[in-house]
């Protein structure tokens, strides 16, 4: 087990890959009651297409499937999981995001039993085509649930806009129709990829013992036989640059239209040290141009073009990344034509005083350090730094070396009239 010392932040993280290829990080908290667990897999609803585990050709699974593989995983033959925490005195949930799935619990007491459980539950699958022909109209619900969210369409809306072939523009729980093709089959095709050790991360934080924890996990692991590990092949199609449609509307039960405004990067291949600091650099980037203390939010909201639902952010992982900037307006035309203005007028010039870049780097480590004091926060982080190569206890000593160059190189990589696209969602008293 190797410990990893972050003297500034006063943190210890201890870590060891498992000879079955799971990797495990403990992060312990003196002073915390709570402990926190997430164990992950690198697998999300853009993994779409890939070789299968043991076979030779690549295949392509129905849209939404790794969602749906989530929900799966807590229904057992003869048991419970949620109300086997529940006993033990967790709370359990998961997610599924576009690039990873994890589950987790949190607990103040019986931290064993509830690693033990974690463990077991998302390593013993059990599909039955009942089972998951019963689950389609579980998850049809929730599909039909976020199609009627008028900011879930308004977000997805942006996507589709910028990708022409990524599937990052396919919603994370597929289409009902979509969902309506998967098979017992096929939910074990992709466990038996994904659900690898290899491909999965667990990290703990709170109150533990490192040094026992380690031992409880490996012995845990030691029990258990798994196959070989075995690279996995992804595929995607070439993605464009440019946008795939410059500008769409919707007609929706909203009282006030909907607006984002989206921007396409480029630059979607780092990984590592370099994507921390691009992504730190575009963040503040973003927050000196466009955010809300920002001399463009401040011009808008005198001229009543956006209100308090205003927001302006930047998301990057491997293969896509995008920012958004929106607001709930009543002139989506005017607040589309404003943001377009300013890129414009940032394309022939822009510059950031040291005096800006310090005052944002002074902001930005403050609310990381506040977020280390949350150890929520830190392991729902924690996973998506390590799958990209970074470190999350990076990010105060990378924001600290960042200089005003940086964020002007960071920001060109999202500019260009062909990376924009527009997507407005207007009241239905509009469609007349």
């Amino acid at each position: 087990m190797e410990v990893l010392h972050f003297t500034q932040l006063d943190e210890k993280l201890y870590y060891e890959k498992l000879a079955n290829g799971l990797t495990v990080y403990i992060l312990p908290k003196k002073g915390f009651s709570k402990t926190y667990a997430t164990f992950t897999t690198k697998y999300g609803s853009v993994d779409r297409t890939f070789i299968p585990i043991g076979k030779e050709e690549p295949i392509t699974v129905p849209d939404g499937i790794a969602h749906f593989l989530e929900h799966k995983m807590f229904e057992k033959e003869d048991e419970d999981v949620f109300q086997k925490f529940s006993e033990q005195g967790a709370s359990a949930n998961a997610f599924t995001s576009f690039t990873r799935t994890a589950y987790l619990f949190s607990s103040t007491g019986r931290v064993y039993d509830n690693t033990k459980t974690l463990l077991d539950f998302v390593q013993q699958p059990y599909f039955t085509e009942e089972t998951v022909n019963k689950e389609k109209g579980i998850i049809g619900q929730e599909i039909t649930m976020y199609d009627d969210q008028p900011s879930w369409r308004l977000y997805f809306g942006a996507i589709e806009n910028m990708y022409h072939n990524y599937p990052v523009k396919i919603d994370i729980a597929g289409t009902i129709a979509s969902i309506d093709e998967i098979t017992a089959e096929h939910l074990y095709t992709c466990y038996n990829t994904f659900y690898h050790p290899s491909n999965m991360l667990l990290f703990i934080i709170g109150a533990v013992d490192p040094q026992e924890m380690m031992d409880f996990v490996r012995a845990d692991q030691a029990a258990k036989d798994f196959p070989q590990a075995q690279k996995i092949e992804r595929f995607f199609d070439d993605e464009p640059t440019d946008v795939a449609i410059k500008h769409r509307t919707l007609h929706m039960d909203v009282q006030k239209p909907k607006v984002y405004v989206g921007l396409k990067a480029r630059e979607t291949s780092l990984q590592g040290v370099a994507m921390l600091k691009h992504e730190l650099a575009l963040d503040m980037a973003m927050e000196l141009l466009f955010g809300r203390t920002s001399a463009f939010y401040e011009r808008l909201y005198e001229a009543g073009l956006v209100d308090e639902t205003y927001d302006a952010g930047f998301m990057l992982e491997k293969g896509y990344g995008f920012s958004l900037i929106g607001t709930d307006t009543n002139e989506p035309d005017a607040f589309i034509q404003a943001v377009k203005d300013e890129l414009q007028q940032l394309e022939k010039h822009i510059a950031f005083t040291e005096e800006e870049v310090a005052r944002e780097k002074r902001r930005t480590i403050g609310a990381t350090l506040r977020q280390l004091n949350y150890i929520e926060s830190i392991a729902n982080q924690f996973t998506r730094y390590a799958f990209n190569d970074m470190n999350l206890f990076d990010v105060v000593p990378t924001l600290e070396k960042i200089t005003a160059q940086d964020l002007i190189d960071a920001f060109q990589s999202i500019q260009g009239e062909s990376q924009q696209t527009s997507f407005v969602i207007l009241p239905l008293e509009e469609n007349a």
